[in-house]
Order: structure tokens, then C-alpha cells, then sequence
């Protein structure tokens, strides 16, 4: 047909019609990306719609509806997405209810495929963290023009020297552990603050190196119990009484496992939570210590995005829509300072990006004492 001949390159027809979709976890950052989008798009005279709820809108879960400039309008600053997201929208497990009231994962990729070509559109361009480049792989794969945007606060994507979302994620926890710094030590307390990061520590090793964390526990390295409490100790012979503990909520101690909060539910996977608990209640118990422990969770995510962020984000927009216009469909935008490059999606997929324990992140926070539990 006329449009597969102009997807297949064999027209020089200018691309005109393109979708966007936000899915996974929200991310400080994810409004500015499509506020890029549609704004690089329009100067092109393209026209631009949002696939709301992340997949939802090709599989009549929700709508895809247009978006222009009115629809744009100062959203920069604002946290999360105008078009909604979601993180169990995998179109490949996507979870139906059966008449027994059950549910079961069906695959419905084939679906999204049809949807996208009855509208008519030329392009997509879908943003995401692993799991959503994976499906966005996939659905190139079954002949989808598609341009990947890199989305995460964990900064575990492969391939881009940073997400935007996790510099915001930073502050905001680094902020947090500043204000328990001074209960902390007027009441000579420990306090445990779990963080974000399910399979890499980034957010955990930055806000508690920042905020000067006397332990950061990450999950690339199992940590002793023991050796946690003999750095309290140690502060306490030396008259500091107080310590703060980062811990990711990824973080695994020796002989131990994974802390999962609640187990997966239909398309979706065990949200982990409650090693930040563990981790204070056995202090408490091993040095007598006052300990409390606290999760700051969607906190991460919430609010406007940090300058950084903003920039990063709108890069990434614009790069998108360029990458589009190029035909370089199959990519995934990614930050190689100082440049926005393209890079393959099946590079970026499979393997999380995780602490480098020969960095020099990691060795900064070794040097200053910091015990990383090992």
C-alpha cells in the first residue's frame, strides 16, 4: 500500500502522522519530553497524538487523542505525564479477566500493531525504561516505525549516561536525608532511609554520598548485617551517638533475600519494599540503639523536574522527532556527553546498567569512610 511503501523508504515522502506513548514508572521529566516532541513535530507540520495510559490507547484501554501546542502549554515544570502511563501495560502480557474471575497474561502485540495502522500513523515514538524499550523492540520488530526515549529515575538504562528523572530523584532524596541529619543527632538516633533502585543502587550511592550517609547499601554488593552495626559502633566510640543508613530497596544482605512488599499481580512484578525495617530492627536489636527507619517511595517521582532534567528531557525530545525524520526507526535517543546520539534498542534491552564497583563513585565513598556493609 501507499503508507507501507512510504514506511519502507521506498517513497520520499516526508513523515506526517506521529504517535507518542509514555509507559512504565512516571518520571520527572516525562512532560518536557513530550512538550519537545510535539513542538519539533509542528514546526515540521506534522501532526502529533498521545497514546494515553502507555499502550492502553491502541488496545481501547483508554484513548489516543492529538496533541498540539494549546495541549503543551507550559508543562515543562510539571511532574509526570499529561498523556498517563502505566507500568502493567505490557501489550505481550497484558492481563485479562477470565469469566471464573481469574486472570491470565495474553498476548496482545499483534493488536497494537493493527491499531496503529488503522490510524494511519508513520511513526511512534515510545517512552520508557528497560521493560518498555523491550517491548518497543519487540513491536519494531513486527514492522512498527519506532524511536525509543530512555525513561527512569533509577538511571539503570543501558546505553545512556543518564535518565532524565534520576537527577530529580537525587535531590529529592538527598534533600530528605539532609532534614534527619539534625533529629538524628539532637536525639542521637539512627535512621535508615530506603530508596529506590530495584537491580542498581544509583539513586542510594549519589543521594547518601551527597547527604553524607555513614553506610550506603546498594544492590550490587550483598552487605553484612555485622559489619553494618560495627560502623555504629565505631561513630559511637568516637562521640558521634547518631548515623545515618542508605539503603536501596533492591539491597540483599549476605545469606538473605529480596524484600518484596507485595507479590506480582496481573502483568506486573513483586514490588519490593521493607529491607529498610529489617535492616533498622536488627540494629536496634545487635547495638541497643534507638532506630527508625523511613521509605520515601513515590516521593522520588513526584514534583517538578530539576533543570537538568528539563534540559536532558527536551533533548531527548527533539533528538526523537530528528531521529524520525531521519528514518533511524529501530534507535533509542541516549546521552554520550557531551552529545544526544542513537543508539540500536536491542543494545539498550536485557541487562540493567548497574554501580561500576570500580568506579570512582564508589571509591570516593570508600576513601571517606563510608561503609558500603561489605
Amino acid at each position: 500500500t501507499h503508507q507501507e511503501s512510504r514506511r519502507l523508504g521506498t517513497e520520499p515522502i516526508s513523515i506526517m502522522k506521529i504517535v507518542l506513548c509514555t509507559g512504565g514508572g512516571d518520571a520527572p521529566g516525562l512532560n518536557a519530553v513530550i512538550r519537545s516532541v510535539v513542538l519539533a513535530a509542528v514546526h515540521r507540520g506534522w501532526e502529533v497524538f498521545g497514546s494515553r495510559r502507555g499502550f492502553g490507547g491502541f488496545l481501547g484501554d483508554a484513548r489516543i487523542v492529538p496533541l498540539g501546542i494549546d495541549e503543551v502549554s507550559g508543562i515543562t515544570h510539571l511532574g509526570g505525564t499529561i498523556i498517563g502511563t502505566s507500568s502493567r501495560g505490557d501489550p505481550y502480557r497484558w492481563p485479562q479477566l477470565q469469566l471464573d474471575e481469574s486472570w491470565v497474561e495474553v498476548d496482545r502485540s499483534d493488536e497494537v500493531v493493527s491499531s496503529f495502522n488503522e490510524w494511519g500513523f508513520d511513526a511512534l515514538i515510545v517512552v520508557g525504561g528497560d521493560g518498555t524499550m523491550r517491548i518497543a523492540s519487540g513491536l519494531g520488530a513486527k514492522g512498527i516505525p519506532i524511536v525509543g526515549v530512555p525513561k527512569t529515575i533509577d538511571n539503570d538504562v543501558t546505553g545512556t549516561y543518564v535518565t532524565f528523572g534520576f537527577d530529580t530523584a537525587v535531590n529529592i532524596a538527598t534533600d530528605a536525608i539532609d532534614k534527619l541529619h539534625s533529629t538524628a543527632q539532637s536525639h542521637e538516633r539512627v535512621f535508615v532511609v530506603e530508596l529506590m533502585g530495584r537491580h542498581a543502587g544509583w539513586i542510594a550511592l549519589n543521594a547518601g554520598l551527597a547527604g553524607t550517609a555513614d553506610v550506603i547499601l546498594l544492590p550490587e554488593i550483598r552487605f553484612d548485617m555485622d559489619r553494618v552495626c560495627d560502623k555504629i559502633q565505631q561513630r559511637e566510640a568516637m562521640g558521634k551517638p547518631f548515623s545515618i543508613i542508605v539503603v536501596a530497596e533492591g539491597a540483599v544482605p549476605k545469606n538473605g533475600s529480596l524484600s518484596v512488599a507485595e507479590a506480582a499481580k496481573e502483568g506486573g512484578a513483586d514490588r519490593l519494599g521493607g529491607i529498610g525495617e529489617v535492616v533498622a530492627s536488627y540494629i536496634s536489636k545487635k547495638t541497643g540503639k534507638e532506630t527508625r527507619s523511613l521509605t520515601l517511595g513515590h516521593l522520588q517521582r513526584g514534583g517538578p523536574p530539576t533543570t537538568f532534567d528539563r534540559l536532558l528531557a527536551l533533548r531527548f525530545g527533539a533528538a526523537a522527532v530528528r531521529a524520525v525524520q531521519e528514518r533511524k526507526f529501530g534507535e533509542m535517543v541516549a546521552l554520550v556527553p557531551p552529545d544526544v546520539v542513537t543508539i540500536p534498542i536491542s543494545e539498550s534491552v536485557g541487562i540493567p546498567k548497574r554501580v561500576p564497583l570500580d568506579g570512582d563513585t564508589i571509591q570516593t565513598a570508600r576513601d571517606m569512610g563510608v561503609s558500603l556493609g561489605d
